[in-house]
This record gives C-alpha cells, structure tokens and sequence, in this order.
C-alpha cells in the first residue's frame, strides 16, 4: 500500500488556553525546515529509498511517545527541569502556575503516546 503526503509548513494558530498550544508551537518552529535534502543525501549514503527513511523515522518518532514514558529520555527531563528552576528562580505563585501548566502539557503529550 502506498500513500503519498505533502510536507507543508504548518501555520496555524492557536489561543493560550489551547491544551496543544505547546505541541502547536513546536510543529510551526520545526516545519520551516525541509527536511528533504537531509533525507536525499541519507538515502545516497545508505542505498535506502528516500520513502522507507521517512517512514522509519515518522514510525519511530509515534513511537518515542510510549518510549519516553519508560525511559524520561534526557530531552523531556531536561524540559521538565527547566520548568520547575525558571519558576523557582522566579519565586511567585503566578511563575509556578506557568511551570505547572508547562508540566501539565509535556505530561499529556506523553499520555498520548501510551
């Protein structure tokens, strides 16, 4: 079965109240890049279809999210840190409020995974 997609950039946009604003910011800051030309010369390097790249790395990244629930890889860990310090550092209840939205946002995307 083949499948075709468009790799557009993502533009939306989203209020603050919004569960996935975090999630939304990430896919608009990360689909600037065309990720292509990286996957053209990995496929010239390894002799692996430029569609089996893609879908290796689409098929790994759904499954990062279950992953990282058993092992906090040290990305989401580091992030979750930087949170509760910035808050910390800041000192008021408004600051923690904003880490504890944070925290609660990096949590349910990781849900989603399981």
């Amino acid at each position: 079965m083949s499948s075709t997609i468009t790799l557009a950039p993502y533009r939306g946009s989203w209020s603050a109240e919004d569960r996935d604003a975090n999630f939304k910011s990430e896919v608009a800051c990360y689909t600037t890049a065309d990720p292509l030309p990286t996957l053209e010369n990995l496929s010239r390097g390894t002799g692996i279809p430029v569609g089996a790249l893609a879908r290796y790395i689409l098929v790994k990244w759904t499954a990062s999210g279950a992953e990282a629930l058993m092992t906090m890889g040290p990305i989401v860990l580091a992030q979750m840190q930087q949170q509760v310090d910035d808050a910390e550092a800041v000192g008021t209840d408004d600051a923690r409020l904003r880490a504890y939205e944070a925290l609660r946002q990096i949590v349910s995307w990781l849900a989603r995974g399981v």
